[in-house]
């Protein structure tokens, strides 16, 4: 064998042993990965209310059975850090379930109305310490198609939360 042949034999070894150790290295780490385990700690946002002032909603136009308005509010936020509102819930704990008829339309029933929560395409919005913001929440109110007529004229009031 000629010295040549001999060095290329042994290039030839080394590139093989190196891959075979590459080979072996990459499957412990493969099976170290599948069959790995672990505890720990974590905490997140519940995305519980937000530290915001909401003005009464009330519909940008008439109600009609069947028909849905949008909703004008102004969100301000009151303290000295930026707040993240990621969605505009019904409160249903103000008023009838959420909402509130004016005095000259009792026999109009609350539960006739309906509030789609709003999450402004999902975005959300942002307000700067002390900042104030007019809305407009595009289709958000809804009359039933069988609300009485003791609706018809009536001024709607409707209260909401937010979270973050």
């Amino acid at each position: 064998m000629s010295v040549v042949r001999i060095a290329r034999s042994r290039a030839r070894l080394w590139i093989v042993g190196l891959v075979a150790v590459l080979v072996v290295a990459v499957a412990g780490v493969a099976v170290a990965r599948w069959t790995a385990s672990g505890s720990g700690t974590a905490s997140a946002d519940t995305g519980a209310g937000v530290d915001v002032t909401i003005t009464p909603g009330t519909p940008t136009a008439a109600l009609y059975p069947g028909i849905t308005s949008a909703v004008v509010l102004t969100l301000t936020n009151p303290g000295s850090g930026p707040v993240r509102v990621g969605s505009l819930t019904l409160a249903t704990d103000e008023g009838a379930g959420g909402f509130e008829v004016d005095a000259g339309h009792p026999d109009c029933d609350e539960q006739s109305l309906s509030y789609t929560t709003q999450t402004n395409g999902g975005a959300g919005w942002s307000l700067a310490a002390g900042a104030t913001l007019p809305l407009t929440l595009t289709g958000a109110l809804a009359l039933s198609p069988g609300a009485d007529d003791g609706c018809q004229g009536a001024t709607f009031t409707v209260h909401l939360a937010a979270t973050g």
